[in-house]
């Protein structure tokens, strides 16, 4: 068995020119593109639309939508002191 990798991928096995070349572009992208090289008014156009795109699970005003904002948040800091045990079970004695 040969203790040389043959894997091209493998830097120990490229000629030293190649692996300076490589190198010598580390951290630079290969491709140019994205948000920021897109002209500022194409942007303002893209960065307006946010969170505007989703219409939620809820249609305006359902019953549904009410309900779930009611329930919303009304339970959820509230701890097990006596005093709430006493006030959950206020009348059904």
């Amino acid at each position: 068995m040969s203790s040389r990798n043959n894997n091209p991928a493998n830097f120990a096995n490229r000629p030293k020119e190649e692996v300076q070349e490589i190198a010598s572009k580390g951290g630079h992208a290969s491709h140019s593109g994205g948000f920021a090289s897109m002209d500022p008014e194409k942007q303002h156009d893209i960065a307006s639309k946010g969170g505007k795109a989703s219409g939620g699970s809820f249609t305006q005003g359902s019953e549904r939508a009410k309900e779930a904002g009611r329930k919303g948040g009304s339970r959820s800091r509230r701890t097990n002191t006596e005093q709430d045990v006493d006030d959950d079970f206020e009348g059904q004695v």
